[in-house]
């Protein structure tokens, strides 16, 4: 005779009415956890772009974009400081006149990840309106603010058939254009994130009258050809048939259940299963993005794309080659046969004339920075973060110090659509200025030592002809204490042992001439107006008449200060005789490994001037 009411149910159902309140119980226990944490929950369940921004307080616009190609793209415009609201800005003659800046997302984003942070200093989109810039940020075709085209609907396979070509040929120049044409300004400074730089990469390839409207492009983690995922399995699929991917996921937008995961996980989980993706796939650690921006801003990180864009970076990450669309893919076994008969476009990214600045992560997987500036202009400039990784440039916890000052640095120098030689020299003035004068700390190398490189700095390639110029990246994180031998002077009232050191966005730069030899050299450098070779001794104590052997090469102490280790930007010879003589002239005391930890180290970033 079965028990009343215990009897109803059977063992499976208990077990799963046990594990029902097992699961709300943790949930319980979570919230509690979680109250702890400064989250700000305004910013992660706000609605959109306008909300995000009211909550610090401006006041943003919408604007609608029709592409010559029919579809529709939201642009959002942020052009008043907090106070000046009723002011017009850049709508006429009367108007208060603003210069303009562009701010473009990455791969699967949308323009909130720019304004999704947890303090409005970090922010840099109401960081730039502060500074008195008329900011407008972009969205591709298919994301949350532009799914919708005059020619289909998004419920079509046609209406999800692009990829980077589309945003190149199509959304790129068309904001810029609606922008430009909106603001009445003759021309625009361009920060792109991620893919938000490859698109720019491309469009000003293969749009000249392009490069008269942008004045400046600010790479921020910029990509270009990634060497692949960090996973070894998935990478090796996706890089023998990319088309794979229509397999997995459809030809129309990928991973479209991402927002239904969002709206059904608690936000901590949601977080931590972001993360793991994130070390699964790129071995990236965001140990440089604190716990409550995550939170803040993971919910705003996804939006749609078309699994064919997708599939055209695996395109590009298998031929190692920056190219548009392969729409005839060959099985792997054909690849190097059917390439004697049909060869896929490269963008021709040398033909860029807008002066190009990269800041990149020396952590981040997806950065090759010297394949990337050997397909551009010699008048790129590469900067070094040596412990970023990719979405540290928008959201990490001292993104403003670290990152800004290099955006206004470029900002401030390159002002105009002509890209003089004026405007570069005004770039290394500025850099110089902002770079040393303007730091708190002093740095003094005695006289013919050398600097040890930790082993996780890389070396951007710089130029590859005499008398390139080698830019030499301090970070900012470094030990207010040597005794090796470096004095560094911290900040008034700062204390030079203290463990939790300040951070500053200034580094140190130095603009050194390498020649092939004596005067020839020198008229050679003079001659391609690079500026004076550097004579005696340089600030950093390096003297400028210890032969250099290779072109573009410094010498720097090993690790364990036993043996040097060359960083050589064109060529590895290491058996020269100039090489030897370089090496005996250095010597004396290193930098501890210890203070170039997490970045606190040195960087070295290509700067190579017309």
């Amino acid at each position: 005779m079965p028990v009343p009411f215990l009897g109803r149910l059977n063992i499976t159902e208990y077990a799963a009415l046990v594990g029902s309140f097992l699961l709300v119980g943790l949930e319980a226990i979570i919230r509690v956890l979680t109250l702890a944490l400064p989250i700000s929950e305004s910013v992660r369940n706000a609605s959109d772009f306008v909300d995000v921004c009211a909550m610090f307080g401006y006041t943003a616009e919408e604007h609608l974009v029709q592409t010559k190609d029919g579809y529709l793209l939201l642009l959002h415009r942020l052009a008043w400081k907090k106070g000046e609201e009723e002011t017009r800005v850049n709508r006429g003659p009367n108007s208060i006149k603003k210069r303009v800046v562009y701010l473009h997302h990455g791969l699967l984003m949308n323009s909130e990840v720019w304004v999704c942070l947890t303090d409005a200093q970090r922010a840099l989109p109401f960081v730039l309106v502060e500074r008195g810039f008329d900011v407008w940020l972009g969205n591709n075709r298919g994301n949350k603010y532009s799914k919708k085209s005059v020619n289909c609907p998004p419920t079509s396979l046609e209406f999800w058939n692009f990829s980077i070509d589309e945003f190149a040929f199509y959304d790129i120049p068309d904001s810029i254009g609606y922008v430009l044409e909106t603001t009445g300004q003759p021309s625009l400074s361009y920060i792109g994130f991620s893919q938000g730089t490859a698109q720019a990469f491309a469009s000003l390839a293969i749009h000249p009258k392009l490069n008269d409207q942008v004045n400046v492009f600010i790479a921020l983690a910029p990509a270009m050809s990634p060497a692949g995922l960090s996973n070894g399995i998935v990478d090796a699929l996706v890089k023998a048939s990319p088309q794979v991917l229509f397999l997995l996921f459809g030809r129309r937008s990928i991973l479209s259940s991402a927002t239904m995961w969002q709206s059904i996980l608690y936000p901590p989980l949601f977080t931590k299963m972001i993360d793991l993706g994130l070390s699964f796939l790129f071995n990236w650690k965001t140990q440089n993005i604190s716990t409550s921006q995550k939170l803040a801003a993971y919910p705003h990180l996804y939006s749609f794309t078309s699994t064919k864009s997708v599939v055209h970076w695996f395109q590009i990450i298998r031929t190692k080659s920056f190219q548009m669309f392969d729409d005839d893919v060959h099985p792997p076994l054909l690849l190097s046969t059917s390439s004697k008969y049909t060869k896929v476009a490269k963008y021709p990214t040398r033909n860029i004339k807008t002066p190009i600045v990269l800041v990149y992560g020396g952590s981040d997987s997806l950065v090759d920075i010297r394949v990337m500036l050997r397909e551009l202009p010699s008048q790129t400039v590469a900067i070094e973060i040596p412990h970023y990784e990719h979405l540290d440039f928008l959201w990490a916890r001292d993104v403003d110090t670290q990152v800004f000052q290099h955006v206004f640095d470029a900002l401030e120098s390159f002002t105009g659509a002509e890209h003089t030689k004026e405007e570069y020299e005004r770039y290394r003035s500025a850099r110089h200025t902002s770079l040393s004068a303007g730091n708190s700390f002093k740095r003094h190398i005695p006289r013919n030592s050398d600097v040890a490189v930790d082993s996780d700095v890389s070396t951007t390639v710089g130029g590859s002809m005499v008398g390139d110029e080698v830019a030499v990246e301090f970070s900012d994180q470094q030990d207010s204490e040597n005794p090796d031998g470096m004095l560094l002077e911290g900040p008034p009232g700062s204390s030079p042992s203290a463990a939790g050191r300040q951070l500053f966005p200034q580094a140190r730069e130095r603009d050194m001439t390498s020649a092939a030899g004596g005067a020839a050299g020198s008229a050679l450098a003079k001659s391609r107006g690079i500026g004076p070779v550097i004579s005696e001794e340089d600030e950093y104590g390096v003297p400028s008449d210890s032969p250099s052997g290779a072109r573009g090469t410094r010498s720097f102490a090993s690790a364990d200060g036993t043996a040097d280790r060359d960083q050589d930007l064109t060529a590895d010879d290491s058996s020269s005789p100039a090489r030897a003589a370089q090496r005996r002239s250095t010597g004396g005391s290193q930098m501890s490994l210890e203070s170039m930890k997490k970045g606190r180290g040195i960087s070295l970033g290509a700067s190579r001037f017309p």
